[in-house]
């Protein structure tokens, strides 16, 4: 699966195999079959040639509390064997791209989890890096601070490449260039959002039910969506035929795409 500059974004379940892949991308796990190559160098024999270049954030990135942030980054980057006086400069015009120049001076435990989100993302950029992996960014984050960290990974992006895994298929609409699907530690698809989209033209359904209905049409239907109404329940339902005589056909959302393909090729 070659990539290019942008984002792509991996989209899976929960156990689909989405932070094992990134930590083989990252060199931090081996894989136990296949290759993955750097420009040309494979990454298991020569790992260091893609580690010069690498910025990584894993979902599970530990800071140290009472570091403030110049503290803490300026100890990842001696461990990058970044040296000279060029680093803190480095540091400080990071904290400032990322909107953390007022935080400076306070300790990283103090900081919500936006901010040191926010943090996580600057001690991947201290290197520079040509390819940004991180690993579900957006769980914990509240819905502002959600947009805020789509907004910044879209202003990254330009000449690198950013990978990010995702359960949340909302960031990955709001972000992505291309979309990676996995499920069960498989690739299903790859392709970008208007073609993902093209998959579930004609397939996505609207449809009212009675509320004690609920449970019965979820063992028939793949639903994305139940909206409560003075009527009863309206569902968006992902089906290659019409579900009931009453259902009117609409226009499919990525997330139904999402649904649609993973139901597919899943049985297929």
């Amino acid at each position: 699966m070659p990539l290019k500059p942008g984002i792509v974004g991996l989209l899976g379940p929960n156990g689909a195999g989405k932070s094992t892949l990134m930590k083989i991308l990252a060199t931090v796990s081996q894989p136990t079959s296949g290759t993955v190559t750097w420009n040309g160098t494979d990454i298991r024999k020569n790992p260091d040639e893609l580690r010069r270049t690498l910025g990584y954030l894993p979902q599970d990135f530990g800071m140290f509390p009472n570091l403030n942030p110049v503290e803490l980054l300026e100890y990842v980057a001696a461990l990058k064997g970044l040296v000279g006086r060029q680093v803190r400069t480095r540091i400080l015009d990071i904290l400032e791209l990322l909107n953390l120049h007022q935080t400076l001076k306070r300790s990283i435990g103090s900081l919500s989890g936006g901010m040191r989100q926010r943090i996580g993302i600057a001690q991947a950029l201290i290197n520079d890096p040509q390819l940004l992996i991180i690993d579900e960014p957006t769980v914990g984050l509240d819905p502002e601070e959600r947009v805020r960290f789509r907004s910044l990974l879209t202003d990254l992006s330009g000449e690198r490449i950013i990978i990010f895994s995702t359960h949340i298929v909302s960031d990955i609409e709001a972000t992505a260039d291309q979309i990676a699907i996995l499920s069960k530690g498989q690739l299903l698809m790859k392709s970008d959002p208007q073609k993902l989209l093209q998959h579930a033209r004609g397939k996505v359904w609207s449809v009212t039910i009675p509320d004690q209905e609920l449970q019965d049409a979820r063992t028939k239907w793949t639903i994305s969506a139940a909206i409560r109404r003075e009527d009863g329940l309206q569902l968006r339902i992902v089906s290659d035929e019409p579900p009931l005589l009453q259902a009117i056909e609409v226009s499919p959302s990525l997330e139904d795409a999402y649904l649609y393909v993973r139901t597919v090729l899943e049985g297929a």
